[in-house]
């Protein structure tokens, strides 16, 4: 027990998200044993997981909304925020348009569905998608109360901006909300590290189910076009985003992903963004160092608007599809991939079951049928996770460059190995003293 807790967390998750693979693959086959499905995947790491993935969800609107606050109130000059706005945003379009465009020239290169002649008699009824206009008026919360009940990111971040605005407008006498907001937000960290502990447990119970359950046939079907979304995420992972943090920080990437690996593992079992937000906002902001002011803002719009692994299951997918149905694209369709893919990544923001949403647009705008999605459903929930680890990795190398730029990144904690080792420590036996200290 006493080895068990000396290890850190990453090793812990590790160990977890091994096991519970090992144990799921175990249980398949027992699949016909009634204990097994109705006891074990059904009833112990059933709840286990729920528990872990209910209890990082819960706190995610809280922490948002005084993350926010707090970070927006202590703004001396309202124009930061604009410029906050303008490069996260330009920075989130510009890896989502690479990303895609990785992807598509993999797909080019490797031919996935080249000479699979595919046919489908699977359809994929597809949700319409909201315009431009409808999300941005959508941004605007008639009840906040409410966008915090729903989890509507994008309308609480618009709040959460306004108030902190209000506060720091207010001056003097809004001081003590202020505090309070201050101090809020350092309970709901603590919260965060609290909810880390159960982790392991967690992430073993999630991957345990998703062993039992997945449909490993159907990757040994599609294997070219799963290595192809695969490839294009390392290649985004390592080329495109440790060298834009290189180029515009001049930090270690191999440190960063040093630092990065727990939210890393946590976003790729939740396969959540949104879930994995308090991890996330925990490793920027006390792991590397980025300010609060940045970090409150770039995280949470990030998860809400930067997909992408998405975009690059869109651009793999479509090319996959084209080549598996025989259809012949010019140039001019796969440019109009590229800008659809990366548009809609803001125009669909926030929309359950977003990635088939922008995958259908896609293929609607290029004249491709819709039933290839059925086709890659199979193995879509695997790929999602990786896309998910590979998201909140693209967030917060962008949290790091946009702080970096602002003179809001304190390299000593960044260049700290052991930077939030402490903070992360609760001892359970001496939690007052802990906290007198």
């Amino acid at each position: 027990m006493k080895r068990w807790s000396s290890l850190s967390l990453t090793a812990k998750v590790l160990i977890g998200m091994i096991t519970g693979l090992v144990i799921g693959l175990i249980m398949r086959q027992f699949s016909d044993n009634t204990f097994v499905e109705q006891y074990l995947v059904g009833g112990l790491f059933h709840v286990i997981g729920k528990i872990f993935l209910t209890s990082l969800k819960m706190i995610v609107v809280p922490l948002v909304f005084a993350s926010i606050v707090c970070g927006t109130c202590s703004l001396k000059d309202i124009a930061v925020l604009g410029r906050l706005g303008i490069k996260t945003v330009v920075f989130y379009l510009a890896t989502t348009c690479i990303a895609i465009s990785l992807a598509m020239g993999l797909a080019f290169l490797i031919g996935p569905g080249i000479g699979a002649n595919l046919e489908s008699t699977s359809s994929f009824a597809s949700k319409t998608a909201p315009s431009i206009s409808e999300v941005i008026i959508g941004m605007f919360p008639t009840n906040p109360i409410e966008a915090m009940a729903e989890g509507n990111t994008l309308q609480i971040i618009v709040f959460s901006l306004l108030f902190g605005i209000a506060i720091a407008a207010a001056g003097k006498p809004a001081e003590p909300i202020a505090k309070l907001f201050v101090a809020l937000n350092e309970v709901m960290m603590k919260l965060v590290t609290l909810i880390m502990h159960i982790a392991p447990y967690g992430v073993l119970s999630l991957m345990a189910k998703l062993f039992f359950t997945i449909n490993l046939g159907a990757i040994g079907n599609l294997i070219q076009y799963f290595l192809v979304v695969l490839g294009a995420l390392f290649l985004q992972l390592f080329i495109t985003y440790c060298g834009m943090l290189k180029a515009f920080t001049g930090l270690s990437p191999w440190l960063f992903l040093s630092k990065i690996q727990d939210a890393f593992m946590f976003a790729f079992s939740t396969a959540s963004s949104n879930a994995t937000i308090p991890v996330t906002l925990e490793a920027v902001t006390r792991r590397m160092g980025v300010s609060n002011k940045v970090a409150s803002f770039t995280v949470p719009l990030g998860s809400t608007i930067n997909m992408d692994g998405t975009a690059i299951m869109q651009g793999a997918a479509t090319v996959f599809i084209a080549q598996a149905f025989g259809v012949d694209l010019s140039m001019g369709d796969y440019m109009m991939v590229i800008l659809t893919a990366t548009l809609a990544s803001i125009g669909t923001a926030g929309v359950p079951g977003v990635g088939l949403i922008m995958l259908a647009m896609v293929l609607q705008q290029v004249g491709l049928p819709l039933e290839g999605i059925a086709l890659i459903m199979g193995v879509d929930r695997l790929l999602d996770m990786a896309r998910t680890a590979v998201n909140i990795t693209g967030d917060s190398v962008v949290s790091c460059i946009v702080a970096k730029s602002e003179n809001e990144l304190n390299f000593d904690v960044f260049n700290n190995v052991h930077a939030a080792e402490d903070e992360e420590y609760i001892d359970f036996h001496h939690i007052g003293e802990e906290s007198q200290n």
